[in-house]
C-alpha cells in the first residue's frame, strides 16, 4: 500500500541533501568544538559556518543566534531566560490562548513561581487582535510571547504590529516562529522582535536541533550550566551534525520559500475542491483564517465523524494525518486552539489537520480527497 504523509506540521522528512551533509560529518568529523587541537578547530569551524548560514536565513547577526535542542528548548529559554534576567523575580507576561504547549506550560510554571500571566483570547479564525494585546498591558508587563503562525489551524498572526506596540512600550517581544520558518520570509532585522524560536525538523532538517534568536543587548539568564558554549548562554557540547544539517535545510528552505507557497496553495486547492465536489460545501468546514494563513496547513471538520475514528480509517487507507498538535496526539482531549476559537461542539470533535510538504503531489491530494469523502459518507450512514 502506498502511504501518503500529510502531517508535515508535526515533523518533516529529512531532505536528501541535508542527510548527506550530516552523514559526511558523522563519518568524517568527530572533534569537540571546545577542543584546541586540529580536530576541535575543525568542529568549531563547522559550527561557526552553520551559524552564519542560519543567521543569514533569519536576517540576523551570527552572534545573535544560539543553537538549542529544538523549538521547545528555544521557547523555554526565551520565557524563563527573560523572566529571570537582571535578577527579576516577578512581573507580568502576556501570551495568547492558542500557543504551543512549550509556551503555555512554561507560563504555567512561571505563574507557580510568582509571575502573573494574561492569556489573550483569539477570534473565531484563531487570530489575535492587537487591541486585545494592548488592553492587557500593565505597568509591570515585561514580556509578550506569541506564535508567528498557529501549528494547528495555520492562522498567521499580526506579529509586526504587535512587535511595534511592544517596542513602543519598552516590552520584550518573543515570537515562536517554529511553524513559520520555511513557509514565510523571516527577517529579524526588519521585524520588531527581541527573541525568536525556530526548529530544524519543520523544514526538512533533523529532529533535535533548533535555535533562538536573541537581539543584541537583550538580557537572558541561561537555563543550562556547564561549559562556556554559545557565549555562555547555553552550555553543552554542540550537536555538530545536527547543526550542519539545520544550516543546509535553512539554505534550501529560504531559497524555495516562494516556490513552496505556490506549490502548497495548489495542493490546498486540489484537496478543498475535491472535497467540495464529493461532499458539498456543507459536508465539511474549514477551521482558521481564509485571509491570513499558512497554505500548507488545512484544518477541517467533518461533523458526524469523530476525529479518532476518521484518523484510524484514513490510516488504514495509507493516509497519515493528525488531530492537531503532535505533542497531544495521543490524548483524547479537545484541541485547546479550536476551543479558544469558540467553535461548535460537533466541529471540535471532528477536526483533522492535513499539512503538506516535501514529496506531496496533486495526484496524492486527489486521492486523499476521494478517501476522505468515502470514509465520511460511510461513517455518517451508520447514524
Amino acid at each position: 500500500m502506498k502511504r501518503i504523509y500529510v502531517d508535515h506540521a508535526a515533523s518533516t522528512p529529512v531532505h536528501p541533501e541535508v542527510a548527506q551533509v550530516m552523514m559526511d560529518i558523522m563519518t568524517g568529523q568527530f572533534g569537540n568544538a571546545s577542543s584546541v587541537h586540529a580536530f576541535g578547530r575543525a568542529a568549531k569551524r563547522t559550527v561557526s559556518e552553520a551559524r552564519d548560514v542560519v543567521a543569514a536565513s533569519l536576517g540576523c547577526l551570527p552572534e545573535e543566534l544560539i543553537f538549542t535542542s529544538g523549538g521547545t528548548e528555544s521557547d523555554n529559554l526565551a520565557l524563563f531566560g527573560a523572566a529571570f534576567a537582571k535578577g527579576r523575580k516577578n512581573g507580568h507576561i502576556i501570551t495568547t490562548a492558542i500557543e504551543h504547549h512549550a509556551v503555555l506550560h512554561s507560563c504555567s510554571e512561571l505563574e507557580h513561581l510568582g509571575y502573573e500571566v494574561t492569556y489573550v483570547p483569539v477570534d473565531h479564525t484563531g487570530r489575535v487582535l492587537p487591541e486585545e494585546i494592548e488592553a492587557a498591558i500593565r505597568p509591570d508587563t515585561f514580556l509578550i510571547s506569541m506564535m508567528y503562525a498557529n501549528n494547528e489551524v495555520g492562522t498567521v498572526q499580526p506579529v509586526a504590529q504587535i512587535g511595534e506596540l511592544a517596542q513602543s512600550r519598552g516590552i520584550l517581544f518573543h515570537v515562536d516562529a517554529v511553524q513559520a520558518l520555511g513557509a514565510l520570509p523571516i527577517s529579524c532585522r526588519d521585524l520588531p522582535v527581541d527573541l525568536l524560536s525556530v526548529s530544524a525538523h519543520k523544514i526538512n532538517g533533523p529532529q533535535g536541533v533548533g535555535a533562538l534568536y536573541i537581539r543584541r543587548g537583550t538580557a537572558i539568564q541561561p537555563r543550562l550550566y556547564g561549559g562556556l558554549q554559545e557565549k555562555q548562554r547555553r552550555a553543552g557540547t554542540e550537536n555538530m551534525a545536527g547543526i550542519a544539517g539545520f544550516a543546509k535545510a535553512a539554505t534550501i528552505a529560504t531559497a524555495s520559500v516562494h516556490g513552496r507557497r505556490a506549490h502548497d496553495l495548489s495542493l490546498r486547492s486540489t484537496l478543498l475542491n475535491g472535497l467540495e465536489e464529493r461532499l458539498g460545501s456543507d459536508g465539511f468546514t474549514l477551521n482558521g483564517s481564509s485571509e491570513h494563513f499558512l497554505p500548507h496547513i488545512v484544518n477541517l471538520s467533518f461533523p458526524g465523524c469523530g476525529t479518532e475514528t476518521m484518523l484510524m480509517n484514513l490510516d488504514m487507507e495509507g493516509i497519515a494525518a493528525a488531530s492537531g498538535s503532535a505533542c497531544t496526539s495521543g490524548s483524547i482531549e479537545l484541541s485547546h486552539v479550536l476551543e479558544a476559537m469558540n467553535l461548535p461542539e460537533d466541529v471540535l470533535r471532528s477536526a483533522i489537520r492535513f499539512s503538506f510538504g516535501l514529496g506531496n503531489t496533486t495526484k496524492e491530494m486527489e486521492y486523499v480527497a476521494e478517501k476522505i469523502a468515502t470514509i465520511a459518507k460511510r461513517l455518517r450512514n451508520r447514524h
